[in-house]
C-alpha cells in the first residue's frame, strides 16, 4: 500500500504567494513541514503546484530584474512633500528624479553579458588573438610656430 501524501490543493496557491515573496523550494518545505524532496515530489505529482511555484518565481524575478533596470538608467517619479507653516500644512507635489546608479549597470550586464562584462577577465583567455595597441606621444613646443625654424 502507498504511503498517504500530505499535499492538499490549497497547497499551491499558498506555494505561489511565498514564492513571489523570494522563498526557495528548500524554504517551502520547511513552511510546509515537509523536505525538499517532498516539494520535488509534488512538483512532478502535481501540475498545478508545480505550474503555481513557476509563476510565483517568475514574477518574482521579473519584479526584481524590473527594478533593476530602473536602477541602472535612471527614474522619475512623482512625490509629495509636506510642510507645515504656521501650524497650517503645505502639500508640495514634485518629481523625485533617480540618475543611473553604475553598480546596478554593471550587476545587469555581468549578468546579460558575462562574456563582455566578466569581474575577472582571463588574461590569456579571449582576448589573447588582439594585437598589443601602439601609443606614441609626440610634443611639440608650442611657443614656436610650425614650420618657422627662427621662432618669429
Amino acid at each position: 500500500m502507498a504511503r498517504r501524501t500530505s499535499y492538499k490543493e490549497e497547497f499551491a496557491e499558498q506555494a505561489e504567494k511565498l514564492c513571489k515573496l523570494g522563498l526557495t523550494d528548500k524554504e517551502l518545505g520547511e513552511f510546509f513541514e515537509v523536505t525538499e524532496q517532498t516539494i520535488n515530489n509534488w512538483k512532478n505529482k502535481h501540475p498545478e503546484f508545480f505550474e503555481s511555484i513557476k509563476r510565483g518565481k517568475n514574477l518574482a524575478d521579473a519584479n526584481v530584474a524590473e527594478s533593476l533596470f530602473r536602477r541602472a538608467c535612471g527614474y522619475s517619479h512623482e512625490a509629495v512633500k509636506i510642510m507645515q507653516h504656521n501650524g497650517n500644512p503645505i502639500v508640495q507635489e514634485y518629481t523625485e528624479h533617480y540618475p543611473p546608479d553604475t553598480t546596478a549597470c554593471l550587476a545587469w550586464l555581468h549578468n546579460r553579458q558575462r562574456e563582455k562584462w566578466q569581474r575577472n577577465p582571463d588574461p590569456a583567455g579571449g582576448g589573447a588573438d588582439i594585437p598589443p595597441t601602439k601609443v606614441v606621444f609626440e610634443v611639440k613646443d608650442a611657443r614656436t610656430r610650425e614650420g618657422s625654424e627662427s621662432g618669429t
